[in-house]
Parts: structure tokens; sequence; C-alpha cells
């Protein structure tokens, strides 16, 4: 019994080794088979292992260039953004110049410049055929190697998940008597570049389709920005543009962020989160990121004047029917911003830029952009008319400004002044119109319009006024404001409003200004809702109108309930003429304003108003 047992074990031990040795000659078999049905020989195989490696090292090198850069190995000439467009034809991402799939360039023409793949073989065919011939054999030849070799042709087939790679070259390895020659190589290199390509390119096409990145824009532009409304309120509704273009861009960081492609790469954290989600039609399992940065070049314009206001309607001559008061608004907003869709995975990532654009509150569609084409009206294309501007200050000392040309509404970029021979000159075309402006700007320096007639050639001498910044205080009956709010306006030499106390600085430039403030503070006024009758005389109809008789009709008005937070406390009137010596001077303005009673009814409210027409407002330089 015994003997049966240990020849039992030792048949188990030679079966164990048979099995190790042939899953040892499976594995190499696998390993080398590509060497073996080439018959390389060993004497030469690692040259050619070399080799090999050398197109495999340079093909993932060029795959991850292409990632990189939206699938471009050799990027498009870059075109650079402008005031109008702030894209260039490339977004700057970590240094890396990523070119833009589309974006409206700077003088406002739609750009597409989607690589196909075709296109993309083409690139990394041409890498490859020049960095394969720089694989160098200069190591192997110091040990004994014969390598002879030709010029390479390179064919690419980017496939999902792989890239096949064949290079026609004829190769010759010698060492000693062993020779090898080859003629065709064929590589295969894993990677996901056709696989990311495809989904990018999904995105894109349903990007173009349904402007997806457009409405994201502009429901972050009407959630976070005054866009159109109305408020139940008496006292005017102010708004800084710093602030709403701050708060804009922050808001767009977080939101692009939260965008989505459909599938298993995440989880909602609530439901609410389904709004992010966009479906291409299928569940895709790689990784999709969308960006923006406000670093990047984005444009957000605001038509409106800084700060934005808005006035309450009910508190005017004749609109005390209304019994109660509300602020109404509407504000026209264009954003240009970028944003960048990533696709990857733990080894890689394919990214790639696209142009966001809405223009006046509504997304900009791609295959309709007329509203920026030709962004230089017509009147500016035909400049024919040489004049000559000169730019100085009070001092008659020579100051650099950017000059533009106004008629009938149309604004033309003309040029800049430049210092030479101790003046401050521009010699330029400008169109030809009758008692047009010509309109300078220069940096601390008030705006200035100078009217001519452009029919013919002439010299213009342009005055710039300084202007000097000066802090700003508010009091009322001798007290500094404390928790009341002040607008101000200032109607002269030129024309601002300030929001005091969120703007705490006043730029002024010699001149006569007519200034009117009004103050406001907190209030626990309460007006109850109620149902009136109102009746009217209208026009009889049918022919008695005709001649002008009339009848009575009545309607009835729901007011609705309202608690006025803030209510006229007092505020005035002044006119004052500005020294440049006086500004240049002193380093504060203060404003002393007398107090109006505190109203109890809408109806003295609108009294304050009214008061506040005989109230004067008293000035101080310090």
């Amino acid at each position: 019994m015994k003997e049966k047992r240990g020849n039992s074990r030792a048949q188990i031990t030679i079966f164990i080794i048979i099995a190790i040795l042939i899953v040892f000659f499976i594995v190499g078999y696998f390993l080398l088979k590509d060497r073996i049905k080439l018959g390389i020989p060993r004497e030469v195989l690692p040259v050619y292992d070399y080799f090999i490696s050398c197109v495999e090292d340079e093909t993932k090198t060029a795959v991850s260039i292409m990632e990189s850069q939206a699938g471009y190995l050799e990027i498009p000439e870059f075109e650079p953004g402008s005031e109008y467009m702030p894209f260039s034809s490339h977004l700057n991402f970590l240094g890396i110049a990523v070119p833009y799939w589309y974006y409206i360039s700077g003088n406002g023409i739609a750009k597409d410049q989607m690589p196909n793949k075709e296109k993309m073989e083409l690139q990394l065919k041409n890498y490859l055929k020049e960095k394969i011939a720089e694989c160098s054999f200069e190591e192997f030849e110091r040990q004994g190697f014969i390598i002879k070799r030709k010029e390479p042709e390179v064919n690419v087939d980017i496939k999902d998940t792989k890239i096949n790679i064949v290079v026609e070259m004829p190769l010759s390895i010698s060492f000693g008597s062993v020779t090898m020659k080859q003629t065709e190589h064929k590589i295969s290199v894993n990677s996901k570049l056709g696989k990311f390509y495809d989904i990018a390119r999904k995105i894109y096409d349903k990007e173009k389709a349904e402007m997806f990145l457009e409405n994201y824009g502009v429901d972050v532009l009407r959630l976070y920005a005054p866009v159109d409304g109305v408020e139940i309120t008496c006292s005017p509704k102010i708004w800084l543009k710093d602030n709403i273009k701050e708060e804009l861009k922050n808001a767009l960081e977080a939101n692009v962020q939260a965008i989505k492609i459909k599938g298993d790469y995440y989880s909602l954290t609530s439901p609410e989160n389904k709004y992010f989600i966009q479906d291409l039609g299928e569940r895709i399992e790689e990784n999709v990121n969308f960006l923006y940065s406000k670093q990047w070049p984005t444009k957000i314009e605001i038509y409106s004047d800084d700060p934005m206001m808005a006035e309450p309607v009910g508190l005017q001559e004749g609109l005390g029917i209304l019994g109660f008061c509300f602020v109404p608004y509407h504000f026209v907003y264009d954003m240009a911003y970028p944003v960048l869709v990533q696709i990857y995975d733990n080894e890689e990532m394919f990214q790639f830029p696209l142009g966001v654009v809405i223009d006046k509150n509504k997304p900009l569609e791609g295959e309709n952009v007329e509203s920026l084409q030709g962004i230089e009206p017509e009147l500016c294309q035909h400049k024919l008319t040489t004049i000559d501007v000169y730019t100085y200050n009070t001092k008659l000392e020579p100051v650099e400004a950017s000059i533009s040309f106004k008629c009938f509404g149309t604004s033309c970029d003309i040029g800049e002044t430049k210092i030479e021979r101790g003046d401050a000159y521009l010699s330029a075309l400008f169109p030809q119109c009758v008692n047009g402006f010509i309109i300078a700007k220069a940096d601390g320096y008030s705006t200035k319009k100078y009217m001519v007639s452009t029919v013919e050639s002439t010299t213009v001498d342009i005055v710039l006024d300084k202007e000097y910044s000066l802090d700003l205080e508010v009091e009322v009956n001798g007290k500094k404001l404390s928790g009341e709010r002040a607008v101000i306006y200032f109607e002269g030499a030129k024309n601002f409003v300030i929001a005091y106390p969120e703007q705490k600085e006043v730029k002024l430039s010699e001149g006569q200004y007519n200034i009117t403030a009004y103050i406001y503070k907190n209030s626990t006024l309460s007006l109850g809702g109620f149902t009136t009758q109102k009746c009217i005389e209208v026009p009889e109809t049918g022919i008695f109108g005709i001649f002008g008789s009339t009848k009575e009709k009545c309607f009835s008005m729901n007011i609705p309930a309202q608690t006025i937070s803030f209510a006229i406390s007092g505020g005035g009137k002044t006119s004052y003429y500005f020294v440049e010596s006086e500004l240049s001077d002193h380093k504060k303005l203060k404003i002393k304003a007398e107090n109006l009673p505190q109203p109890t009814s809408i109806e003295q409210l609108q009294d304050n108003y009214n008061l506040l027409e005989e109230k004067t407002l008293w000035l101080e330089l310090i």
C-alpha cells in the first residue's frame, strides 16, 4: 500500500512539472509568435524589438499630443480674437494651444475646424514617417551589428481601442554570419483615441443641432443676473456691472462643470440634477467633463449704464391712481465664452473646446451669424477724407488717445494719436459725414466729442479734460449715512450715476454739473391690498363714436399688498462748476442733504418726491 501511495505522488509531481512546462511554452509562444512567424533569428531579435518599440513609443507620443490638441498634431494657423469676439482660434489650456472645433472669429465669421478621422490618420502617418527615420541604431552598431534601412512609408488605421500601423521599409540586420531582411512591419498600439474621438464628435454634433451649451448659458444668465422682471417696491433697483459680470463668471464655472453626458460614470446626488444630463442616444461608459474658467477669454457686455438702474413706477405725477409702486426692468446682454470638453479614463484624455455665444439674451445659432457678419458697418468701409487729429490736455501737453468717429448712430474705429515730434497726432481717412463727431478717449481723461464735417479734409485739435478721483461721502442733516442708501445723478460735463455706499468714489473733470441726490432708508410702511373700481370715458362704437360721442366704462383694479422696505428719506438738487485746480487740490467730495418726512402712506411717499425738487444740496471739497 505504501509503495502505491509513493508512486501516486511521483506521478502527480511529474504531471505538475509537465503542466508548468506547457504553460511556459504557451506563454513563450504567444510572446514570440510574431517573431517566429517572421523568422527573425534570436541573434538579431533585440535590434528588431528595439525598432518595433521605437515605433510604438513614437505612436504613443503622437497620440498623447493629438488627444491634448483636439485631434491635431499640426494645429491650424493661429487667428487672434478681437474686442467683439474674445476667441482666438486656439484655447490656451495649461500652456497647451488647443484648437477650437467651433468658434466665432474676431471679425464675426463662424469657423468649424473639427478634424475628420482621415485627417488625423494622415497627420499621424506623416509624423511617424519622420520619427521612424530618427530611430537610432548607433548603440547596436557599436556592438557589431550591421544595420541598413531605406525611407519608410507608413499606413495608419485608427480603430476604437487600438491603432494599427504598417511600416513599409526594407530593413536589413546582420550580426556575424546571421542576416535578417524584413520589408513590412506591422505594429498594433493600444489606444482609445478612436473611441474618444467618436464620443467627442457625437457631443459636437448634438451641440450644433440643439445648442445645449448656449441654452445652459441663457439659463445661467436669467438665474444670476437681472434680465427681465418686475418687483413690487418704491425705491429704485441698482446693480453694479462689475458685480454682475463676476457673478455670471462664477455661476458659469459651477454650472458648466455640472453638465454630464448620459452614462455610467457618475451618480446623481439629487433628482433635480437630471437637468444637467444630456443624452447622446446611448449610455457612455467613459468619463466626460465640461469645463469653463473665468480666467479664459470671456466677453460679457451689458447694454446699460453703470450702475444698472431700474426706476420705480407709481410715484410719478399723475400715477397716484395706481395706489402702489413697482419697478420693471429689462436689460440686454451679450456673452461669449469657451467650454472645454474632455473625454478620459485613467490613462488617456481627449479634449476639444467650443465657443459659446449668446447674442442679445438669445443663443447665437452657428448657421446664422448674420448679426455678427461684417462687424464693420458699411459707413466705415468707405473712408474717403483725410483728417488730421491732434489731442492735448488743458495745459496743451500732448496726450495719446484712441480716436473713433460717429455719424447718425454708426461708430467707426479710426486709430490712435501717437506722440511724434512733440505732438500727439493722427492722420487718417474718415467716412464722409456732415456734422459727425470725432470721439477721443484716453486713460485718466474724460471722453471728448468734437463736431466736424468730414466732407473735406481738415485739421482738428481736441483738448481732453483730466479726470480726478475723489472719495465720496454723503450726509443727511449733518450725519453720515448709516443703513441708508443714496442714488446721485451727475449731469453736465459728463453724465453718470453713483450708487452709494456701493460706490464711494467719484471721477470728475472740469465743468458744470447738475447734481440730484435721492436718499432712501429702511421702512416698515405696509400698504394693504384692496380692490377699487375706476371709470373712464371711452368713444362710443359705431357712427356715434365718429362724431365724438363717449360713454363711461368702468373696470376693477386689484391692488396687491406690499411692504416698502426702502422709502425716500432725504435728498435735494444743486448746480456747481468744478474748476480743475480745486479738483486737483482736494481728495474728497462731501454731499450734504436734508431729510424728508417719514411717509406713512403711498400719497405721502409721492409727496416726498415732490418736496425733494425744492430741497438744496450743499457740496464741500476736502
